[in-house]
Order: structure tokens, then C-alpha cells, then sequence
């Protein structure tokens, strides 16, 4: 019995890697609309073997996005850090939209108004302090329009989940202009006009937690 255990460990381990990097692969190209039985299928094991694994969906959406939690909180962090608040902000906005081109799934999990997992709560917590931090130093530095608030940030993240196709480099040369587009209207300039009320997503999103 102990001569298989070995056998059978590795052969646990083999599925949950299949099992995830699916995820990633379907979940990436074309969001979290994507079914667990899709999933499953993709890795070539069945639903059961997928619920062990993973018992809940948010289970397998947490792990499949692990690195690209803490790739954002790197993008966030250093952009926050920056001796130029304007360029650090321009950074975050750029960074973050290209990576929501790049992986279509993760920014739906970061910006999602239902429930979410404890952990990425607090991480986007973390993050929109962070920003609206950064934002008021470059208001401060005349750079930043006074009527932008942190919400703003998450209008473009929700209009840039709209860059959908099946050619990256399509989707990544969209984002980088949709980002420029978006900057621009953020930066003070005597030629601004006044905003309409800001839509505040900020609290919804910040409350949405299991």
C-alpha cells in the first residue's frame, strides 16, 4: 500500500495542475463566464475530480489567479511609490488596463460586485487606498484634474473588459490606446470641463465579501 501512495500523490498533484492551468487558459481568453464542466473539460478529468480539487468555484479562482494578484498589487504598489504622482498614476492606469487585455478573467474577479473571497477583498482594498492615496498627491501637484475621483479608475477598468478577441496583440495595441484616451481626460488642463456626478462604484465594490 505505501509502494502506491507515492504514485497516487503525483497523480493528484498531475490533475490539479491540468485542472488549473485550464482555468487560466479558458478564464484568461474569454473571462469567468466559463462553466466548471467547461473547465474540466478543457483538463481532461471529470466534474469530480475538479470538486476535489476544488470544492467551490471561488476555490479555483483564487488559485488560478494568484499570480496575477500579486503582479497587480506590485503594479499598484510601485506606481504608488513613485516620486512623480501624475507618471505614478499614468503607470497604474497603463499597466493595469494592458493587463486586464492580457487576462480577461482576472480584473472580472478584481472588480466583481458579488461575493468574493476574503483575501482578494482585502487585496483590492489595499489597492483603491492605495490609489486614491496617489491621486490626491498628484492633485496636490497640479496634475491630476480636482474632480477625478478613485471611482474613475474603475469606470475605465469596467469600459476596458469590453476589449474582447481572440488576437492578444489586437486586444494589447486597444488597451494601450484606450489608456492613453482615458489619461487624457484625467489630466488637469485649463480647457477642462466640469464632470457629471461620479458613479460611486468604489463602495460597492469594497463591500463585496464573504
Amino acid at each position: 500500500m505505501d509502494a502506491e501512495t507515492p504514485h497516487l500523490r503525483a497523480d493528484a498533484q498531475e490533475n490539479r495542475d491540468r485542472v488549473l492551468q485550464a482555468a487560466r487558459d479558458l478564464f484568461g481568453s474569454r473571462g469567468l463566464g466559463v462553466t466548471m464542466r467547461e473547465i474540466a473539460r478543457h483538463a481532461g478529468v471529470g466534474p469530480a475530480t475538479l470538486y476535489r480539487r476544488f470544492p467551490t468555484r471561488q476555490d479555483l479562482v483564487d488559485a488560478a489567479f494568484e499570480d496575477e494578484l500579486e503582479l497587480c498589487r506590485s503594479i499598484v504598489l510601485e506606481g504608488a511609490a513613485h516620486p512623480d504622482p501624475w507618471l505614478g498614476l499614468r503607470s497604474v492606469v497603463e499597466r493595469t488596463v494592458e493587463l486586464n487585455a492580457r487576462n480577461q478573467g482576472f480584473v472580472d474577479a478584481l472588480v466583481a460586485a458579488g461575493q468574493v473571497s476574503g483575501r482578494l477583498a482585502r487585496h483590492r482594498a489595499e489597492l483603491l487606498h492605495a490609489i486614491a492615496a496617489l491621486s490626491l498627491r498628484a492633485k496636490a501637484a497640479g496634475r491630476l484634474r480636482p474632480d477625478f475621483v478613485v471611482d474613475d479608475v474603475l469606470l475605465v477598468l469596467f469600459a476596458a473588459r469590453g476589449l474582447r478577441g481572440d488576437d492578444q496583440a489586437e486586444r494589447l495595441g486597444a488597451a494601450r490606446r484606450f489608456a492613453a484616451l482615458a489619461l487624457d481626460s484625467f489630466r488637469a488642463s485649463a480647457t477642462n470641463e466640469p464632470l457629471p456626478e461620479p458613479a460611486r462604484v468604489v463602495g460597492t465594490v469594497l463591500r463585496a465579501a464573504v
